[in-house]
């Protein structure tokens, strides 16, 4: 069990980190002055119709250098909203699952993409 919380500490730090080094190269270029929640949600959205359009015309045959990239300015994006929202990505993250999990029982949505008020 101990270990386990180990692992859980290193994946918070991690994430706590990855954030700290986002804030440090926006406050380096004083960028937070455009990062209001309105226009980080528009980045996001704008970002991952990029990640999008990598697969526009297939499915099996995409850049993957480009996917990271776009991938990585989505997640860049997330993790900033989250910290000008002073919200816990990993909290709101599990909440949603368990959310989730309600709508979709593994008993009825195992192996099926129907919406949860079709199951």
């Amino acid at each position: 069990m101990a270990k386990k919380k180990v692992e859980e500490k290193i994946k918070l730090d991690s994430l706590k980190e990855l954030s700290e080094k986002i804030e440090a190269f926006n406050e380096e270029r004083d960028w937070d002055q455009f990062h209001s929640p309105a226009n980080l949600a528009k980045s996001i959205s704008i970002e991952a119709n990029e990640l999008l359009e990598c697969f526009q015309w297939s499915d099996d045959n995409y850049d993957i250098n480009d996917v990271k990239e776009e991938l990585a300015d989505v997640l860049s994006y997330c993790i900033q909203m989250a910290t000008k929202l002073d919200l816990d990505i990993r909290e709101i993250v599990l909440e949603k699952l368990e959310k989730t999990a309600k709508k979709y029982p593994v008993e009825k949505a195992k192996g099926v993409s129907t919406k949860y008020d079709k199951l």
